[in-house]
Parts: structure tokens; C-alpha cells; sequence
């Protein structure tokens, strides 16, 4: 007599191929700032940070995208997705597609190690070459 499986059972790690399943793993990052990085093959293409505006499935009228600004993640752009936990208790996730995969993290704390080019940056506005004035306006003035 043949049972359905059972189903499948995650602790800390795994490799989920079911499309909801990955739309709940990557819940947690949904209106988070994370950072990116984009391998093909094994060679680094891209990485950088933003914030994670919307995570779809069965919406094939939707792309994936990952910029600086905003990241849209459709699951039903990926083969699957691993998943990982790091020392500090947050998850590592890698959605892999063929030869290319994106690895996605928490945005570092401050604590981190900020020397890293994989780290996030604040933007900066270089104020060295101005001169802060302030206007005066007449007061009193009759006319």
C-alpha cells in the first residue's frame, strides 16, 4: 500500500525546490535592506545592497531585479533556493538558476567589518568645497 511522502523537514539549513516554500524562506527579508551578490558560474558579476520591495510567485509578468535602490524577487525565476544559518542567527539565502546564483544577506551592523567592498555604504554628500552662508533678511526696513 503506497502513502504520500511525508513532507520535507528543514533545520537551520536546506535546499527547497518547492515555490512556496521559498516564497515563505524569503518572507523574512520582505521590506528589509540586504545585500547582493551575483555569480555566474563561479565568477563574481555583481553585488551591492538594497531594499527588498516585493517577493511574488505565479506571476510570470513580473522579473526578478536587484538594484542599489529596490529588489523585486519572483521564485518562479529560480531552480531553488539554499538556505543556511550564520553564526549570528540570520540566514544566508542563495537562489540559484542554471550557473548563476544570488546570494542574499542581512545588511551588516555597524560592528561588522566595514572594510570589506562587499560591505554596504551610506551615501555621502562631500561638503569640503562650500562655504555654509547665512542670509540675512531686512529687518525693519520702511519704506
Amino acid at each position: 500500500m503506497a502513502s504520500d511522502p511525508p513532507a520535507k523537514f528543514f533545520v537551520n539549513q536546506g535546499l527547497v525546490t518547492s515555490r512556496t516554500d521559498v516564497q515563505h524562506l524569503l518572507r523574512p527579508i520582505l521590506k528589509q535592506t540586504v545585500s547582493y551578490r551575483f555569480y555566474r558560474s563561479r565568477e563574481l558579476v555583481a553585488h551591492g545592497s538594497g531594499w527588498v520591495e516585493r517577493v511574488v510567485a505565479d506571476q510570470p509578468d513580473v522579473s526578478t531585479y536587484f538594484t542599489p535602490i529596490a529588489i523585486t524577487i519572483n521564485v518562479d525565476s529560480f531552480e531553488h533556493l539554499e538556505f543556511e544559518t550564520r553564526p549570528d542567527q540570520l540566514l544566508v539565502y542563495t537562489l540559484v538558476q542554471g550557473d548563476e546564483r544570488v546570494v542574499i544577506e542581512f545588511v551588516p551592523s555597524v560592528e561588522d567589518d566595514e572594510s570589506s567592498p562587499l560591505a554596504p555604504k551610506q551615501l555621502e554628500f562631500d561638503t569640503s568645497g562650500f562655504v555654509q552662508m547665512e542670509l540675512l533678511g531686512l529687518e525693519g526696513s520702511e519704506e
